[in-house]
């Protein structure tokens, strides 16, 4: 296959999985799967590790489910879809989990416009306790509003 197509698959997928992200967050997590979102907006326990993280467990399984389509029933496209989604929950980690949120203790000085926008638009997510009257549901790519303060 040529290998423009799979890039072009892999980036498409990391598109993609932007708005699956918005999507599942407004829709799921603060739908129907509250339960196990709300202790990221209202934490109730003393672990380090979140009921919402069986989300990100989620998603690494289909990203898995991909990679075993290519490798054993040779399906070339599982292969840059599930390279996508992979570098997609590795780019979500870095910027919710460790930037935004220091889980662990890294870039706490990033301070450039990007840095800045992702953090007043989760900021604003986040101000709300409750499933109710959310706003800014992605993560890597929020509202240019977010960005255009100085």
């Amino acid at each position: 296959m040529d290998i423009l197509i799979w890039i072009l698959v892999f980036l498409l997928t990391f598109c993609i999985m932007e708005f699956m992200a918005w999507f599942t967050h407004k829709y799921v997590m603060h739908g129907f799967l509250w339960k196990l979102h709300k202790d990221h907006h209202h934490k109730d326990h003393n672990s380090w590790w979140e009921r919402n993280d069986f989300f990100f467990i989620f998603y690494a399984l289909v990203s898995i489910g991909c990679f075993v389509s290519w490798s054993f029933y040779n399906v070339w496209i599982g292969l840059p879809i599930g390279l996508g989604i992979f570098a997609y929950g590795v780019a979500y980690f870095m910027v919710h989990d460790i930037f935004i949120h220091q889980r662990f203790k890294l870039f706490r000085n990033a301070n450039n416009w990007y840095a800045k926008g992702i953090r007043r638009a989760h900021k604003i997510h986040h101000k709300h306790l409750g499933k109710e009257k959310g706003e800014c549901f992605g993560m890597l790519f929020p509202p240019l509003k977010y960005f255009n303060r100085s």
